[in-house]
């Protein structure tokens, strides 16, 4: 991607940090100006005093000391606006940046986050904000103040004596070349710790969901090596930081001194040989060109954290804009015929195909399982189903209308899944049935009924606390959960995706025979228990094999033909 169209991505995402934020904005930028003048007037009462004393002075002590208590004020008057708004300004930058990215995220389809990794959001809206907010929204009106008062001490410089001036811009030039040079390393050491931290925020996040998984196999030592590992690397990547920083800032302090001491000799020389230079002159240059470093010296700081800033933005930025647009045929969330795959097949990777040639032809109303060995496809069929690739071939009809040629949005009002993994929010049982919306109390209640929640809600009432990711609930009422917010969406086809596979059998069972009584829905289930009474429901079932269809029937056609379902079936009753 070219700087331009980086650029181009990267600029909403800075306009959300100054959206109706222009008055904060504005309230700081005047704090700044007022910090400049009096910092400028400071300067000029130190020389007037230095001249009085050398008897150069036209103002009288009486005056200046007006002209301080007139400064006083102003920084007073300073330090009130930068208390009231400053603060604000930063905290609504980032919250409205927060949520902008937030926004985003949520408008990304499943085809376009199913092959992300969640770390670099995770990374960006936790790791990343904070550099953002610390290495350019906060030093932002440090900036704007030091530039003014750069501006009007060039101006009072220029006013005493321009020959010097001169001088001192043109030491001026090796602060301006450190920081250019230094502060391209910089934006690149910051970005390395944001993509080690990213990595280390994704190793962490699995570490935590798998941890019953890493306990029961003993594997903590071998995992506790890879926390070591990515932690490693973040600490060895936050050190090469570091010492870019140290870097940044002893070269420029060192710049900064040359160009100092450098125009106080020429002053003093100037001011010997009696070129108009008075000692009030000499010493004010020194002053002076403290407002003129402080920029300089700032500046690869700044500069190294704008773009430190830029960069995780334009990082971030890209991953956003890699979506696939809601486009295609919108159709009505209703099923009258049914849904056909033809020919499918499909591959995660070139020339290893997960599927081949898989046909089925699933009736509107009907309920079908999948069954087979792990790894034959039955779950990427359903990830299809929901549109989740593009790439395949052949083709999957939803009542006669192919599936590329739906808009994601109008396929999502007609289907709903359910999977093993149930994700509840740490809130009430009816918030994580109706995911914080709106719907009439007797909707909910019928989803609550059909669900086989109500004994639940009986019990504990609507508004208990379901815990983080439902640590207050068992699994089989998270999956009843699940069940209920597909039934208020209302959405005529639901998916189940191995449901019951960490259930016990009893709960298992009633979580599908709730599901069978669904009347009215299309069900397409993928399951791994192959029990008799609920097999003997379905209208019919899909055996899969090594990607392929190896049989198809009812219960009773499959067992007949003591074929590859027959052998499944006989092998779990065991």
């Amino acid at each position: 991607m070219t700087k331009k169209e980086s650029k181009a991505l990267r600029r909403p995402f800075v306009k959300e940090l100054f959206r109706g934020n222009t008055f904060n904005l504005s309230m700081t930028v005047l704090a700044s100006l007022i910090g400049a003048a009096t910092s400028l007037m400071i300067s000029w009462l130190l020389k007037a005093i230095i001249d009085l004393i050398s008897g150069e002075c036209p103002y009288t002590m009486g005056t200046l000391l007006i002209v301080v208590a007139v400064s006083i004020g102003i920084i007073s008057l300073g330090w009130a606006l930068d208390h009231a708004f400053l603060s604000r300004f930063r905290a609504k930058a980032m919250r409205q940046y927060r949520a902008y990215v937030f926004d985003r995220l949520l408008e990304k389809g499943i085809q376009a986050f199913s092959g992300e990794n969640s770390s670099l959001y995770l990374s960006a809206l936790s790791n990343d904000v904070n550099t953002i907010e610390q290495d350019f929204v906060g030093r932002l009106q440090n900036a704007l103040e030091v530039v003014v008062t750069f501006l009007g001490a060039l101006g009072l410089m220029l006013w005493y004596s321009p020959l010097l001036t001169l001088i001192a811009i043109g030491f001026s030039l090796l602060p301006i070349l450190v920081s250019i040079v230094l502060g391209d390393k910089a934006a690149k050491a910051e970005k390395a710790v944001s993509d080690k931290k990213e990595a280390y925020t994704g190793m962490l996040k699995d570490a935590l969901t798998g941890f019953a998984v890493i306990k029961s196999f003993k594997a903590e030592n071998s995992i506790a090596r890879l926390h070591g590992s990515s932690n490693d690397a973040v600490a060895q990547a936050s050190e090469q930081r570091s010492k870019v920083t140290v870097n940044v800032g002893y070269a420029s302090n060192i710049a900064g001194g040359i160009l100092q001491i450098g125009v106080f000799l020429v002053a003093a020389a100037l001011a010997l040989s009696g070129k108009g230079v008075t000692a009030g002159t000499a010493l004010i240059f020194v002053q002076l060109l403290n407002y003129v470093l402080a920029p300089i010296q700032s500046l690869p700081t700044f500069y190294a954290g704008t773009k430190s800033a830029f960069g995780l933005m334009d990082k971030l930025a890209e991953a956003l804009h890699k979506n696939v647009p809601d486009k295609g045929e919108h159709i009505e969330p209703e099923l009258t015929e049914g849904i056909e795959l033809r020919d499918l097949t499909f591959a995660y990777e070139p020339k290893k195909p997960i599927l081949k040639d898989v046909d089925m032809d699933l009736k509107a109303g009907g309920c079908y399982a999948l069954v087979g060995g792990s790894g034959s496809g039955k779950s990427t069929i359903l990830n299809l189903l929901m549109a989740a690739y593009d790439t395949y071939g052949g083709q999957i009809l939803y009542d006669g209308r192919e599936l590329k040629t739906i808009s994601p949005g109008s396929l999502y009002d007609l289907v709903s899944i359910i999977q093993q993994n149930v994700f509840v929010f740490n809130s009430t049982i009816r918030d994580n049935i109706t995911l914080f919306s709106d719907f009439p109390k007797a909707e909910v209640d019928r989803a609550v009924r059909l669900s086989g929640l109500s004994k639940l809600i009986a019990e504990k009432g609507e508004d208990y606390l379901c815990g983080e990711n439902g640590s207050g609930l068992s699994g089989g009422e998270r999956q009843r959960v699940s069940i209920a917010r597909a039934l208020l969406r209302k959405t005529p086809v639901l998916f189940v995706d191995e449901a019951t596979a960490a259930l016990d059998a009893e709960t298992s069972f009633e979580i599908l025979d709730a599901i069978l009584k669904l009347d009215g829905y299309t069900r397409i289930m993928v399951t791994h228990d192959l029990d008799e009474n609920i097999l003997r429901r379905c209208t019919g079932l899909f055996t899969l094999k090594n990607g392929a269809i190896a049989e198809q029937g009812t219960f009773d056609e499959l067992m007949e033909k003591k074929g590859y379902f027959y052998s499944l079936f006989t092998v779990s009753q065991r």
